[in-house]
């Protein structure tokens, strides 16, 4: 197996800029064709976009924005290249947002990640991600088929069984939630049954170090990736596990949270992306996600610039059991009892495993009253306190984030 996925990884920088520049200038003509964009490119010559630097004269796309563009043009708003019946699917994430997605070609750009883990022909890939309505699980699917492995496709749940067909089987990698495998692994230790998992690739949550750890003693190479619905696999882990190398589909810059102005080198600021897949092209997309841009190139050979991966979000939506819990929901969940004065959500971890605590301030109650309003608006289940009206902070947060990233 080579060490690279292709040859694009040890590209000379310079001759990289100058390839992305090319395709950045072809993209922007593709968007200033599509109705989605409307005016927001107007008077852009795609032939004066040179460099990364040049993205900043041109606005963001915030998902706020994507929201309203597929409602006045549903269901894609317009920013795709052909019609909703050109695709092999469509997507739903919560929002509701709807995403393309192809089925060849490698079309999230997940397979990159995958030959980086590892995993290749003579895998077995146990893929935990849902495949239901969200594409995380057909993401990995794809990537997996660019690398040559075989994949079972268990989606989430069921883990007994889950453990049964590992075993039987002889499941070799894991793609999933970085916490999920420790709950297979550790139902296959009650259980008596023997893995082969050796590999695993995570995303849709914070690999913690001392889940990382706890996988490596078992003799697991776990890596992450950064990856979203909208823009397929953004920036990747290697065995040198030093930073995030972006992908090579994606150009991306780091932004002042709020603005569309990049920040200086080292700072901690927003991602905006902008994607090179002609069938959906997405300019200067605002991720929410913060990170930093890393100096120097990463110890294994690939050249390409590395992120410090994920830092938390710009504003307070926060990714808890790989699903994102956002303000407007919170919101929504006041909205759904008149009793309730405010709420909070608290995410934080318990044994290696995300928790969500919801706190209501009501005039007394039991939690369970809210027990099914939480679930139907925040998609999760947890715990739910109620507490005395007035005694949240009264600091403008309605979501906070307890976990620790170091």
């Amino acid at each position: 197996m080579s060490q690279y996925f292709d040859d694009l990884e040890t590209r000379d920088p310079e001759d990289r800029a100058s390839a992305l520049a090319r395709a950045l200038q072809s993209q922007i003509e593709r968007a200033q064709g599509l109705a989605g964009y409307g005016d927001t490119l107007a008077g852009v010559a795609p032939g004066d976009i040179k460099s990364v630097a040049d993205l900043a004269g041109l606005p963001v796309l915030r998902k706020a924005d994507l929201g309203q563009a597929q409602k006045a043009a549903p269901p894609f708003g317009g920013l795709t290249a052909g019609p909703v019946s050109g695709f092999a699917h469509v997507f739903q994430s919560p929002g509701p947002i709807y995403e393309p997605g192809g089925a060849g070609g490698d079309w999230w750009r997940m397979g990159r990640f995958l030959h980086a883990c590892g995993i290749g022909a003579g895998d077995i890939v146990q893929n935990c991600f849902g495949y239901h309505l969200t594409p995380a699980g057909m993401m990995f699917e794809n990537g997996a088929r660019a690398v040559g492995a075989t994949v079972l496709p268990a989606g989430t749940g069921q883990t007994e069984l889950q453990v049964q067909a590992a075993h039987d089987i002889g499941t070799t990698a894991y793609a999933g939630t970085p916490d999920y495998l420790k709950v297979i692994l550790d139902k296959a230790d009650e259980m008596g049954l023997a893995l082969k998992i050796t590999k695993a690739a995570v995303g849709g949550g914070a690999l913690f170090p001392s889940l990382r750890q706890e996988y490596a003693d078992r003799g697991i190479t776990c890596l992450q990736c950064y990856a979203t619905a909208d823009l397929g696999n953004i920036a990747y882990e290697s065995v040198a596990q030093e930073g995030m190398i972006l992908d090579e589909g994606v150009i991306v810059e780091i932004v002042t949270p709020g603005t569309g102005t990049p920040v200086a080198p080292g700072d901690v600021g927003e991602v905006v992306v902008t994607t090179l897949n002609p069938d959906y092209p997405l300019i200067r997309f605002a991720t929410g996600d913060l990170s930093a841009v890393m100096e120097g190139e990463s110890p294994c050979g690939r050249t390409n610039m590395r992120i410090k991966g994920w830092m938390g979000r710009a504003d307070q939506t926060t990714k808890i059991k790989g699903m994102f819990v956002r303000p407007e929901q919170v919101a929504a969940l006041v909205a759904k009892h008149s009793e309730i004065a405010r709420a909070r959500v608290v995410a934080s971890r318990e044994g290696e495993m995300d928790v969500m605590t919801v706190q209501i301030e009501a005039d007394g109650g039991a939690p369970e009253a809210y027990a099914a309003t939480v679930s139907d608006v925040l998609k999760l289940k947890g715990k739910i306190e109620v507490v005395a009206r007035g005694s949240l902070p009264n600091d403008g947060k309605v979501i906070e984030d307890l976990r620790s990233y170091e």
